[in-house]
């Protein structure tokens, strides 16, 4: 067996005795020893161990993006490899994102071995720390070789990139980056061939010629991973925070538990203020027109908490960023932001008086329960708002976006994942879904990029699905569904999801609409609206997908129906839309004030 075969060998068996379960290949030459190694262990090893689900994308964007979506929806490492050069560029806006977002991504660029870096040699790049700072660790791994030693190193290696991808050695959970040289022959010979074939876990028998490999390939005994981490260091103790004090909870877009929170939100007697992305907006605190309230001087003039409690990454709206810094009015006594990770918290309005691991009530409980003065008029507000909002929306005929947003995630059964597009159709979700359980939100806000939304949403649903969740739906914007329309495009072995696209077709960037761009009509259309002109109907089509044409409100749950990778287009105006969103800011606005 030749060194660059080994090393494929060894590396994905003790991945996947870490705990690997999906990976996605860009295709490539350089690649081949991983690729191949992989194709091996997609159906399972021939003596009972677990094996990989296997995605393959000819876009290396899509690949990333698309291990994005699976990690992000199951939790656990997922591995994203490609050849060498700008194949491994590519993968730099999803390495970005992971790194924002924490999501567990482990990286495998192939690399031209060092005598071939600097010399014009094909497909060659500096691919040394090609992320920066974007990965929690990097590891050039050295060009394979056979000799004693080897294969301890690429266990415990591989043992390292799962632990540090999944927090699992003390961090946040986060991508990671192994460069791996590989000097030819890169596939096996004939007498590896068998053994790769049939999915077999590297064992002591196989050889690297007339002499055999100078050490056993296999790993632990029973199929332990070679180096095994210790449980997460134990928690800090609660921070307490007062029963008598007027609060808010605040909860942003990521990827934690919000039932404490969303239990002392109830014990105390708080409003819960939650980004759809948190899956928190669910329990009798929860608001769901709480962006209009913010939205009012004359309502945050009377309704100054005392203490904010914020976790996630807040930040959909101007007005929910304006309330933490305190604005209209002094800012809050305390704003405790519960952090994400080691040395990791959100405080965008740089308002935090203390960062904690968890919160406790603290003192007598003084028997207020669900329903105190200041809830209660929390609650008035909201209804006033929500109220107000829904008969502007019920009075428009055609389909408007922000009303899609509320329908669709009121239409959705429970069980269903509702991945939510970056730019407004996030925002229309946040004015406008009213609270429920049941229902799964994911976005990427890390950056909060339009970039890799096909493929993200495809990674998440086939994740989803996999843990035995319901179907899937996404909600984007043209512009998005047409930057990554390459992830509609998979071969016919690729796993495919039951996953349904509802694309707002404005015809340009609609957000831009809603923003201060818009007041320089001269230069706006060509900067910021960007009209693209695309027919969403062919390029559907084109990738070998069903496509359905929205036409009014009341179809919703029609064009719902179905099952597999399809699309539902809905065709909205700009200009239009700029103007029903005034209209609903000065209707809740007036109704919050009056609540």
């Amino acid at each position: 067996m030749n060194p660059s075969t080994a090393f494929g060998r060894v590396f994905v068996d003790e991945l996947i005795r870490c705990g690997v379960r999906e990976a996605v290949l860009a295709p490539g030459s350089r690649s081949a020893p991983l690729a191949m190694a992989m194709f091996g262990r997609a159906a399972g090893d021939s003596d009972g161990q677990p094996g990989l689900r296997l995605h393959l994308r000819t876009d290396e964007r899509s690949a990333a993006f698309l291990g994005l979506g699976l990690a992000k929806a199951s939790r656990r490492p997922v591995v994203v490899g490609c050849t060498s050069g700008t194949a491994a560029a590519h993968f730099h806006a999803a390495v970005i994102e992971a790194d924002e977002a924490g999501v567990p991504l482990i990286v495998l660029t192939a690399d031209r071995p060092p005598e071939l870096r600097g010399t014009g040699a094909s497909q060659t790049i500096d691919q040394l720390k090609l992320y920066g700072a974007a990965v929690r660790w990097f590891c050039e791994a050295g060009v394979p070789e056979e000799r004693a030693g080897m294969v301890r190193y690429w266990r415990s290696l591989a043992c390292r990139a799962w632990a540090v991808a999944s927090g699992a050695a003390g961090g946040l959970p986060g991508p990671v980056h192994v460069n791996i040289p590989f000097r030819d022959p890169l596939l096996p010979g004939s007498e590896d061939a068998g053994g790769l074939a049939a999915g077999r876990a590297p064992a002591a028998g196989d050889a690297a010629g007339p002499g055999g490999w100078p050490e056993p390939l296999d790993g632990r005994p029973d199929g332990a991973p070679w180096t095994s981490c210790g449980p997460a260091p134990a928690a800090e103790a609660p921070l307490p925070v007062d029963w008598a004090e007027r609060g808010v909870v605040v909860c942003g877009g990521g990827d934690y538990d919000p039932a404490p929170l969303l239990g002392l939100a109830e014990a105390a007697g708080w409003p819960v203020l939650a980004e759809p992305p948190s899956n928190a907006r669910r329990g009798p605190n929860a608001l769901s027109a709480y962006d209009y309230l913010l939205d009012s001087p004359a309502f945050l003039a009377a309704h100054r908490p005392d203490i904010i409690v914020s976790a996630g990454r807040p930040g959909l709206s101007r007005g929910l960023l304006a309330f933490l810094r305190g604005a209209p009015g002094p800012v809050p006594a305390r704003h405790v932001v519960l952090a994400q990770g080691p040395g990791r918290w959100a405080d965008p309005a740089r308002t935090a008086t203390e960062v904690a691991a968890a919160v406790r009530l603290s003192g007598p409980a003084p028997g207020r329960g669900r329903d105190t003065p200041w809830l209660a008029a929390w609650r008035r507000a909201d209804a006033a708002a929500r109220r107000a909002a829904d008969a502007v929306l019920d009075a428009e005929e055609p389909v408007t976006e922000p009303g899609l947003a509320r329908d669709l995630a009121a239409a959705l059964p429970d069980g269903a994942l509702l991945w939510a597009g970056s730019s407004l159709p996030v925002r229309d979700l946040d004015q406008h879904m009213s609270p429920r359980a049941g229902l799964r939100v994911m976005c990427n806000r890390g950056t909060n990029g339009i970039d890799g939304l096909v493929s993200s949403a495809t990674g998440a649903a086939l994740a989803h699905q996999a843990d035995g969740g319901g179907p899937a739906f996404a909600l984007i914007g043209d512009l998005a569904f047409l930057h990554d329309h390459a992830g509609l495009v998979l071969g016919p072995a690729e796993p495919r999801p039951d996953l349904c696209f509802v694309v707002v077709n404005n015809d340009g960037g609609g957000i831009f609409s809603t923003l201060e761009q818009a007041a320089f009509p001269g230069s706006f259309e060509r900067l910021f609206g960007t009209p693209h002109g695309a027919d969403l109907a062919l390029l559907t089509r084109a990738a070998g997908l069903e496509h359905t044409l929205l036409g009014k409100a009341s179809a919703l749950e029609d064009a719902l129906r179905g099952t597999g990778l399809r699309v539902v287009e809905v065709r909205t105006g700009r200009t239009a839309g700029a103007e029903l969103r005034s209209r609903l800011r000065d209707a809740c606005a007036a109704a919050a004030a009056g609540a």
